[in-house]
């Protein structure tokens, strides 16, 4: 059968033809539960992590409510959404306790979809319904921004805090500033402390709108504003298997996701909101803690500093993907030692708990359905040094007296990964076996590296003076690190070793 010629996913279409089967393994029931949640963005990632959470609280009946989405921005694929009654195909894919695990299931959990721009007045209504109580947002890093041209008579409000803080205020209004109308608002946006900073902006432009003080303290008494963390890969759609996927599932799906296995959610909250958001009785990963900071700082550690310390080393390696590199009998064991000997150690937590997050990750590095480029990650690599792996580098050495071998290696393959001397739009060209690639990042990093590899190949310094003079760049690293005791001779012997011997060779005396 032809695509064009496939069904298009629908209600109609899954009520008559797909209830019951291992798609769609659930009642007809769930489709009319009443909207409890305000979802502001419809990516990705929210329909594979939050909607796919909701949806599995819906099918074990625990939570019995679905989320209205809203567009955040003027284009979006709301209307694809409506087009499908709010369902889509999801495909979660990876290793799970050693075993390769493939699962396709319809998901249900949004109702309908609205476009701020196009539906301002829509949007508002929302705030009048009892029953909505939560909002959740995923409106990428820079949503969570204070827009001083933000006004309360926008149609909307340009700023997702704009949009919110105007839905909050007609949600007082409505209810006469009811202590128990106030709402459970969990954002997912990636910034430290994400629920603590949208709060400070509603109430700033709460400020800016001159709006009365009552409104202010219902804000901050009546809302629950919390910080969370999420982990989760989405792949989203499916762009290189779609014919084949949607021949095998017999109907078209414009909506179709894709990510990972693994999952987890951490939210910093009253313990008394857990039972209003119950994904522990569906056996979902989501943890519920007073204090967010230990698990942000071990994921930015062992999954974030994994990736970081390894993109140099790996992509002079001769590898291009993490599930490769992580196979790579070298490589791969340089990363395990690079987690368990010289990171791990530094953290301040359950060891047991560590080592088996730290499992589950070269569980997910293997992930065979995700095509991750070493290159696609190394986008700001001196800055993501600086912030996961720079604190433990320096901690063992605090600590433990000793230079952390393999992220004194990571250290000095990343200046090497940097040897460049042209810019090119904007990128600095560097080579690999006599084959260009382009490095991106901030253009004062990109510069400082270029002026530095044009000095060497000059012969105005050598490499050890380009190895203190890295080290002691307090623009990237806040502090001159050759004042770190060992850390010098240790980096100057490590970027001798790869200028003299190649990445491989090199790994082959560093690996024991």
């Amino acid at each position: 059968m032809a695509k064009n010629d496939l069904p298009m996913l629908n209600r109609d279409y899954l009520e008559s033809e797909l209830l019951g089967t291992e798609l769609a393994d659930f009642s007809a029931e769930i489709l009319d539960y009443p909207e409890k949640v305000l979802q502001i963005g419809e990516g990705n990632f929210l329909r594979a992590f939050v909607d796919w959470m909701f949806h599995t609280m819906n099918k074990k009946g625990h939570f019995k409510g679905r989320t209205v989405v809203v567009q955040p921005i003027r284009e979006g694929r709301i209307s694809n959404l409506n087009e499908q009654d709010g369902l889509y195909t999801l495909l979660l894919r990876g290793i799970e306790n050693g075993e390769e695990v493939n699962k396709k299931e319809i998901m249900t959990a949004i109702s309908r979809g609205i476009e701020s721009y196009s539906e301002w007045d829509q949007y508002l209504k929302l705030a009048e319904n009892p029953e909505i109580e939560f909002v959740v947002s995923n409106t990428t890093e820079a949503g969570i921004a204070y827009n001083e041209e933000d006004n309360l008579t926008d149609r909307p409000p340009e700023s997702y805090p704009g949009k919110l803080a105007a839905y909050l205020y007609h949600r007082y209004q409505t209810f006469n500033g009811a202590q128990d109308k106030g709402m459970v608002i969990v954002p997912v946006e990636l910034i430290d402390r994400n629920g603590d900073n949208l709060k400070r902006i509603i109430l700033k432009l709460a400020d800016d709108w001159n709006l009365e003080p009552e409104f202010k303290n219902w804000i901050k008494e009546a809302n629950h504003f919390l910080n969370t963390l999420v982990d989760r890969i989405v792949t989203g759609y499916p762009f290189n298997e779609i014919d084949d996927l949607e021949t095998e599932l017999g109907y078209h799906d414009q909506n179709l996701d894709t990510g990972e296995i693994f999952h987890l959610w951490v939210i910093e909250g009253d313990e008394r909101l857990k039972e209003k958001l119950p994904f522990h009785k569906a056996g979902l990963n989501v943890k519920w803690v007073d204090d967010l900071t230990p698990y942000r700082t071990t994921k930015v550690r062992i999954l974030n500093g994994a990736h970081t310390s390894t993109v140099p080393v790996s992509y002079l390696a001769g590898i291009d993907l993490v599930r490769d590199a992580v196979n790579d009998q070298l490589v791969g064991e340089f990363i395990k030692q690079a987690v368990f000997e010289d990171i791990i150690p530094t953290l301040d937590a359950d060891e047991d708990e560590l080592e088996d997050f730290a499992s589950k990750i070269f569980e997910r590095f293997k992930n065979p359905y995700i095509d991750h480029k070493w290159l696609d990650i190394s986008l700001n690599s001196t800055s993501k040094f600086k912030t996961r792996v720079l604190p433990s580098l320096v901690q063992h050495i605090e600590e433990y007296d000793k230079v952390p071998e393999r992220l004194s290696f990571a250290l000095a393959a990343l200046i090497h990964f940097y040897h460049g001397t042209e810019l090119e739009e904007g990128k600095l060209a560097a080579y690999r076996s006599g084959k260009k690639y382009l490095i991106r990042d901030d253009k004062e990093a990109l510069n400082y590296f270029a002026e530095l590899w044009t000095k060497f190949e000059a012969e105005e310094i050598d490499l050890a003076e380009l190895g203190q003079d890295v080290l002691a760049n307090k623009d990237f690293w806040d502090r001159d690190l050759n004042e770190l005791p060992g850390l010098t001779d240790s980096l100057i012997s490590n970027l001798n070793l790869i200028k003299k011997e190649g990445m491989k060779a090199s790994l082959e005396k560093l690996i024991k």
